[in-house]
């Protein structure tokens, strides 16, 4: 497995060990012991599975307010995505700059991020681990087509959901809970 560093702190692009013959492939999607040498030490709660039909699908950008914040480690098991983390971390040197990469079924990688992608084929499955369970009451997002933050989507007509089309803008999103200081 390679952990390859990203510029933001904590977020990682991790390309697994594929082992491959005439048969297909086998590889170990987690391991807790190699993620916590690797210096991964997240003890995850739970697995999410979507599945987005149409292409274009726009899925984040997503995130919850601490405590209940979720790390989340993102592999396509079927089709394509553009995964996009953004740097929300109040008084970080990397604030407002975001990472994106095409992970995909074909190239297996994953990526451990706060969670945001837009599908790039049809019928695109992706399956996520979180460290927290969802917390409604700290759910969060920031809206897809911020000017800030320029984020070139494969797509600029995305299938989003209502929620989605709500988020408002980094520069008036909620950061942290009334009274926390991060």
């Amino acid at each position: 497995m390679r952990v390859i560093p990203t510029k933001l702190e904590g977020v990682v692009l991790i390309e697994p060990d594929v082992f491959g013959d005439a048969r297909g492939y086998f590889m170990e999607s987690y391991h807790v012991e190699k993620y916590a040498a690797a210096g991964l030490p997240y003890q995850f709660v739970q697995d999410n599975h979507s599945l987005s039909e149409p292409a274009g699908t726009l899925r984040g950008l997503h995130y919850q307010l601490s405590p209940k914040a979720q790390t989340k480690l993102v592999r396509v098991l079927a089709g394509a995505i553009y995964d996009v983390a953004v740097d929300i971390r109040p008084g970080s040197e990397t604030f407002g700059q975001w990472v994106g990469y095409v992970l995909s079924a074909a190239n297996k990688r994953q990526l451990l991020v706060p969670q945001g992608f837009c599908t790039i084929v049809p019928n695109t499955e992706v399956s996520y681990k979180v460290d927290q369970f969802y917390a409604p009451a700290h759910d969060r997002g920031i809206r897809w087509d911020d000017p800030a933050l320029a984020i070139p989507w494969p797509t600029d007509r995305p299938l989003l959901s209502p929620k989605d089309e709500q988020h408002p803008y980094l520069a008036n999103a909620q950061l942290e809970l009334e009274g926390e200081k991060g």
